[in-house]
């Protein structure tokens, strides 16, 4: 007899596999542009030339995206955003970039930022609200850009949680009470259960301790592919 939760357990890990790989391919395009762009040295205006691999990138379960520059990395600008949102026709998404202001974003502080940044790695942050820009649970996944071996900024894109959740729902669904998809912190982005909301912090499994101890499946937790989001089932 084929244990059946086993069986749905493996096509959630690679649904979710599938996704986070689907999105990042959707970046590369733009990866190559950006770089493209950088390597000379480039001032702001520059970068409307990234914008057709901008605006391509969009749609299906990617609602924004864009190219988010290192500090100094522009000729004539400490700070460049070149970020676009979905809708007919796409809109830019535009934010204060100058320090001496009181709406200054400091995007070096944001963790979608600095784990590319430190790590050299691309990722996956959230689920967070993104206040921003939707007031809505969002992923963001980022990519690090170089020029000449140093890095240069990111790339990325952002997914709604909900249109995660609605792709997935109904595999996770299949497993039975208990099952979620959490961040390497724990936190929830999509559960079959009620008791446990998008954003809400699962106690039963240390899961950052799993993480830190090299994320090997073990019993009730399994890494779905090369992304920092664990299938849980049983908490």
């Amino acid at each position: 007899m084929n244990d059946t939760r086993t069986l749905a357990g493996d096509e959630v890990v690679e649904q979710v596999s599938a996704l986070v790989e689907g999105v990042f391919g959707r970046l590369k395009p733009l990866l190559a542009a950006a770089e493209s762009v950088l390597a000379d040295a480039p001032a702001a205006a520059a970068l409307h030339r990234i914008r057709p691999q901008v605006t391509e990138a969009l749609g299906g379960l990617i609602i924004g995206a864009g190219f988010v520059s290192a500090p100094h990395v522009l000729a004539d600008s400490e700070f460049g955003f070149e970020w676009w949102t979905a809708g007919s026709p796409p809109a830019q998404l535009f934010i204060s970039l100058d320090p001496a202001s009181e709406n200054f974003l400091d995007y070096t502080r944001q963790s979608w930022f600095t784990v590319p940044r430190d790590t050299g790695r691309r990722h996956i942050n959230g689920p967070y609200v993104d206040y921003l820009c939707t007031d809505e649970y969002t992923l963001t996944f980022t990519i690090p850009v170089f020029r000449s071996g140093a890095f240069a900024g990111v790339v990325g894109a952002d997914v709604y949680v909900r249109e995660f959740e609605r792709a997935v729902r109904p595999r996770l669904r299949a497993l039975g009470r208990g099952a979620a998809l959490l961040n390497a912190q724990g936190r929830v982005i999509v559960s079959n259960s009620v008791r446990q909301p998008t954003g809400s912090l699962v106690r039963e499994a240390d899961v950052p301790a799993w993480w830190s101890a090299g994320a090997e499946p073990g019993p009730g937790l399994r890494r779905c592919g090369d992304s920092p989001i664990v299938l849980v089932t049983g908490a």
